[in-house]
């Protein structure tokens, strides 16, 4: 589950990383009210950023910066309804512009291959970090945290030596590295970002000037298996930008990826979806979509996850592949039936149900016309056959 920038921004302030203020508006008028507030606050400027589950927003024209309040209510209509790679902008971020010595880029995240946490580091911030590590992949420095310990000391202090950090910025920069560790612990999360990592100048209380390392942005990716654990985290999902297919599915219980191919695939069980997909390759054909109706599915899940399929209009094909251990297989025809009662549009499907009440199903599709196999490579021969005939 991805995060606005002010709520992940909100998870690294409660692990105590430095994060300067900031404000959500919703229109040019809190634009307006917010940038007062910083700029009587002696701010000299303000920023204003769209806040979209997209990279690359200040290419797109989604960052400004104003140097009144009346600027900043102009450059905040005109980013508020912006689209930015097919997102509208709903909400923006307000708050006072650093003054910027020096970028950097750091980020923790779940590398499988160890089954560790992977902090990464780069001197050059401020860009996107795929960007980075296609043109230099040499600039980027890893250290991995040991399951037991977390990251140690001096893991991080060697990580911001790597990327040039020397004293006082690089005790700075060794607290920030421990809070992104404990940010990903605390929350489940896969993905802690900070990009920029920012030296900024500024004056101290005493009136001498000092340079400092702050958080100007954060990314925050959670695991939505672990979000059981965290309830209040649920809140933070941002429902104006999720895909309607993808909120469907969560709410059927349902695992549901989108794919590029033209066989629209009903699995029961994530290993038994794999096979079948592998099959469809293997007969010449491409599945659409990844879809595990889990154990126990009752034909109102069957019927909503036939909907998912469906509201593709690439699929031209559908293999229903179920083997009925907890889940009935009766029940399975009964939501296949009434699916395709209600259907806006006619596509060919091929259906397999073995296993528990298998006969009975049987008797329900063979009664319905339903197109069946026995085993599932003949289920798959059959749906390559049905998508490429459609696509004719």
């Amino acid at each position: 589950m991805k995060i606005q920038e002010a709520d992940a921004k909100s998870l690294l302030l409660a692990q105590g990383l430095p994060v300067p203020p900031w404000e959500v508006a919703r229109t040019a008028e809190e634009v307006k009210a917010a940038a007062q507030r910083f700029l009587d606050a002696g701010a000299g400027r303000v920023v204003v950023k769209a806040q979209v589950l997209v990279g690359g927003r200040g290419k797109a024209g989604g960052v400004k910066l104003a140097s009144s309040a009346q600027e900043a209510s102009e450059v905040g209509s005109r980013i508020l309804g912006m689209d930015i790679k097919g997102i509208t902008v709903r909400k923006v971020l307000v708050g006072a512009a650093a003054e910027i010595v020096k970028e950097f880029y750091l980020g923790a995240i779940i590398d499988r291959a160890s089954r560790r946490i992977v902090l990464m580091a780069s001197a050059e911030g401020g860009v996107e970090i795929e960007e980075v590590a296609r043109q230099s992949p040499g600039a980027i420095h890893r250290v991995s945290a040991d399951p037991l310990l977390g990251l140690l000391a001096f893991q991080a202090r060697s990580l911001g030596l790597a990327v040039g950090l020397r004293d006082p910025l690089l005790n700075q920069f060794v607290a920030i590295a421990g809070g992104l560790y404990a940010t990903m612990k605390a929350n489940d999360a896969d993905l802690v970002e900070v990009n920029p990592l920012a030296v900024v100048a500024e004056t101290a209380a005493d009136g001498t000037p000092r340079e400092r390392l702050v958080c100007l942005d954060a990314k925050i990716t959670l695991d939505d298996s672990g979000l059981s654990r965290h309830l209040e985290l649920e809140a933070l999902r941002d429902l104006d930008e999720e895909d309607p297919t993808d909120a469907q599915a969560r709410k059927l219980g349902i695992n549901f990826i989108h794919l590029d191919g033209s066989i629209g695939c009903m699995v029961n069980g994530a290993g038994l979806a794999m096979t079948t997909m592998d099959l469809v390759k293997h007969f010449g054909g491409e599945p659409a979509n990844f879809l595990d109706v889990g154990g126990g599915a009752r034909h109102e899940t069957v019927r909503g996850a036939m909907e998912l399929i469906l509201a593709d209009p690439k699929v031209k094909a559908i293999l229903v592949n179920i083997f009925g251990g907890i889940t009935r297989g009766d029940e399975v025809a009964a939501g296949l039936i009434e699916a395709r009662a209600q259907q806006a549009r006619a596509v060919p499907m091929v259906v397999r149900i073995v296993g528990t009440n298998a006969a009975q199903a049987a008797r329900l599709l063979q009664e319905a016309r339903f197109e069946t196999a026995t085993s599932l490579d003949e289920a798959a021969e059959k749906a390559v056959a049905m998508a490429k005939g459609a696509a004719r």
